[in-house]
């Protein structure tokens, strides 16, 4: 039996669903939702959190803010609320409202921006508020996770190696694209110990990683407004676009099967499932990350109506997500974008 003393000490990391009897192909999942924050975040998190520490950034008195759709926003509140800092998400109406109220629960302020940048979209404007406040004071710090090289040097420690521990034939790995530190860290560590493995960045319709149009997005998790700085594509061998309306059906499939996972998990499910049918080989071995589970998506994804209303006619449009319900806290807005 673990016995802990911080909340981020533990994480169960070894755990796969075999997706064969659903999809008819060799896929198994890699499920990194089972810790307190509930997402693979916490490993970029956890290493961020610690390299600013150990570089003296982070010390007594300094207050933690970040930009993050969600996943990332919970991990590094409950790391603040252990370790005693203050923490700020700046998010914007795209992050699930459960998600914000996890923060908050963990201690955390939430400030959403309103108002899309005109380069960026509402991630660039999150940026721009985030360099704003730390430009004006200097208790703050930001670990910036779209630069950060902790954030992919934790999966080139962590997550590779443990799907090849379990799978040293691997074939292809499937890997959601957002901050793209999950996807170099991985592709990086197999470059050198399996340079075999072919490496699929799952990335969602309307984000621009892969040089593709932008077009709203309504489903945080995977895909960006900018292109990541970390991003080297020479380590991807393929790129699969994934539609809104295909997450929101791959999520509903696995729910129907007992599995209730997030939005980033049912891209990068339905990602694998086309890239798999189209290249026809059922001897191949194949893992896809799981970035999170499906609590925090209940409002969304899986609600009739949200989907009606967002997923209208095939199309997604852009729809902000539900309002707290009644009795909790709401979070703070702050307008910003290209003016700012």
């Amino acid at each position: 039996m673990p016995v802990i003393t911080h909340a981020d000490d533990f994480d169960a990391d070894d755990v796969f669903v075999d997706l064969e009897p659903m999809i008819g192909h060799r896929l198994y999942l890699k499920c990194e939702g089972f810790n307190f924050a509930g997402s693979i975040k916490l490993k970029a998190a956890a290493a961020m959190v610690a390299a600013a520490e150990e570089s003296g950034r982070l010390r007594r008195g300094s207050v933690l803010i970040e930009s993050s759709s969600g996943n990332l926003g919970v991990a590094l509140a409950m790391i603040a609320a252990s370790r005693g800092y203050h923490f700020t998400c700046v998010t914007d109406d795209r992050c699930n409202v459960a998600t914000r109220r996890m923060i908050e629960a963990l201690g955390g302020r939430v400030v959403m921006v309103t108002e899309p940048a005109e380069e960026g979209g509402l991630l660039g404007a999150r940026i721009v508020y985030v360099k704003a406040m730390c430009a004006a004071d200097d208790r703050l710090v930001w670990l910036d996770q779209y630069r950060n090289a902790a954030n992919w040097q934790a999966h080139g420690r962590t997550t590779a190696p443990e799907i090849l521990r379990q799978f040293p034939h691997l074939d292809v790995l499937f890997v959601g694209a957002g901050t793209t530190g999950t996807l170099m860290g991985c592709a990086r560590f197999l470059r050198d110990w399996s340079p075999r493995v072919r490496i699929v960045a799952v990335d969602a319709t309307g984000s621009v990683i892969f040089g593709g149009p932008s077009a709203p997005r309504c489903i945080p998790g995977v895909g960006s407004g900018v292109r990541p700085p970390m991003l080297d594509s020479d380590y991807v061998d393929d790129v699969v676009l994934v539609s809104e309306p295909e997450t929101t059906r791959a999520c509903r499939r696995l729910g129907r099967r007992g599995f209730v996972f997030g939005g980033s998990t049912g891209t990068v499910v339905a990602g694998a499932e086309r890239w798999l049918a189209e290249h026809g080989d059922p001897s191949l071995t194949a893992v896809g990350i799981a970035p999170d589970l499906g609590s925090g998506y209940l409002d969304t994804i899986y609600d009739d109506d949200w989907v009606a209303a967002t997923c209208k006619n095939g199309h997604p449009h852009r729809l902000q997500a539900p309002p707290p319900r009644a009795g909790s806290g709401p979070a703070e807005k702050a307008a910003t974008g290209a003016a700012t």
